[in-house]
């Protein structure tokens, strides 16, 4: 049952975190129509599509990107405000424990946990798929990639390689495909070209040696040109992180067991998306608890002062979290230790306050 001081407490929490966020994307939009103006007039972008197909799906993206830092924002200034008016000192003068007074504040981080999981996990990933596709018709420069030296894994009995792929073609260099019965070489194509019609949703292959290997003895076929389709298509090789993030979290967790099958390299980028979605929402508890407890005492500097130590403790939360990231993509750190680590150090950093705030 929520008291007075409860319903309080999340109104404000709750009422400045939605306006201070509505009001920065509202300014994130007007400078982004400022930028991408001349992209929309000179590819005549429909304004029904600028409308719904982008700017609807560009809100939600962006409000979860800065959902934390203005989480944490909206405690400082709010609680600073109370401090300030001496509210917080009647409140714990009135033999309410600093710990029961968390208690309205936490149940507001919980409110914006959930929403943050379900935004990243379900809601964003088939918006950002709709604005992606606006991105790449009336904004972006067409994508071209060159994969160098492919080894996959296609399935349990089936490997390929090839030297270099070119996305924009869709044609690979000096491919490979081999076959196995267990762990004995049974069949494997050779190719100097494989290109993939699209008319025929088949691949061609282009001067291509096929070995057979029985127990009576190997044979060769040899041809200059053949149409067949593999168990692989052109997305599999020219797939985007950012195009990751358009899978919802169940999508998202069948891609990796699958691209881990197939022993795809760089899947760690992959993993790092995955345990995002899960992670950072419990940063609303972390970023709440350490707002409160920096901006509840009265101070001379009074809310000036709360926002600049909290907005330095906020943005360094936010680097160490893209820095184990990149490191979680780059080196041998293990993705979940690394999206982990600085929700760890934060919470610990938090505790700390906790205990060193006027009771």
């Amino acid at each position: 049952m929520f008291t007075l001081l409860d319903r309080y407490i999340i109104k404000k929490f709750l009422g400045t975190f939605f306006y201070s966020l509505v009001l920065l994307i509202s300014i994130i939009i007007v400078f982004d129509i400022q930028e991408k103006l001349d992209d929309f007039m000179e590819k005549k972008a429909p304004f029904e599509a600028i409308v719904f197909d982008y700017y609807v799906n560009f809100a939600p993206y962006y409000a979860n990107m800065f959902m934390f830092l203005f989480i944490f924002i909206s405690v400082i200034f709010f609680t600073s405000k109370l401090a300030s008016n001496s509210e917080i000192i009647a409140i714990l003068s009135a033999g309410i424990s600093f710990r029961r007074l968390l208690v309205p504040y936490f149940e507001s981080a919980f409110v914006l946990a959930i929403l943050s999981f379900f935004l990243s996990a379900y809601i964003i990933p088939p918006a950002t798929a709709v604005r992606l596709k606006f991105e790449n018709t009336y904004i972006n420069r067409p994508y071209t990639n060159n994969s160098l030296n492919i080894h996959r894994q296609v399935n349990d009995s089936t490997r390929l390689y090839m030297r270099s792929f070119n996305a924009s073609s869709n044609e690979g260099q000096y491919f490979s495909w081999e076959i196995f019965d267990g762990q004995n070489l049974k069949e494997k194509l050779m190719s100097d070209k494989i290109s993939w019609d699209s008319t025929k949703n088949k691949w061609t292959i282009n001067k291509y040696y096929i070995r057979y290997i029985t127990a009576n003895g190997d044979s060769l076929v040899t041809g200059q040109k053949m149409d067949t389709t593999l168990a692989i298509l052109p997305t599999d090789f020219n797939q985007r992180l950012e195009q990751i993030e358009t899978l919802n979290s169940d999508e998202l967790s069948e891609y990796i067991d699958e691209q881990r099958r197939r022993g795809s390299e760089n899947i760690e980028a992959f993993e790092v998306e995955s345990y995002k979605r899960i992670s950072y929402p419990f940063a609303c508890f972390i970023l709440t608890l350490i707002g409160v407890t920096l901006s509840c005492k009265k101070v001379r500097g009074g809310m000036g002062l709360n926002l600049g130590v909290g907005l330095g403790l906020s943005f360094s939360y936010i680097l160490f979290m893209q820095i184990f990231t990149q490191f979680a993509i780059g080196s041998s750190l293990p993705p979940l230790v690394a999206v982990w680590v600085p929700n760890i150090i934060y919470a610990i950093i938090g505790i700390f306050l906790y205990f060193k705030a006027p009771k």
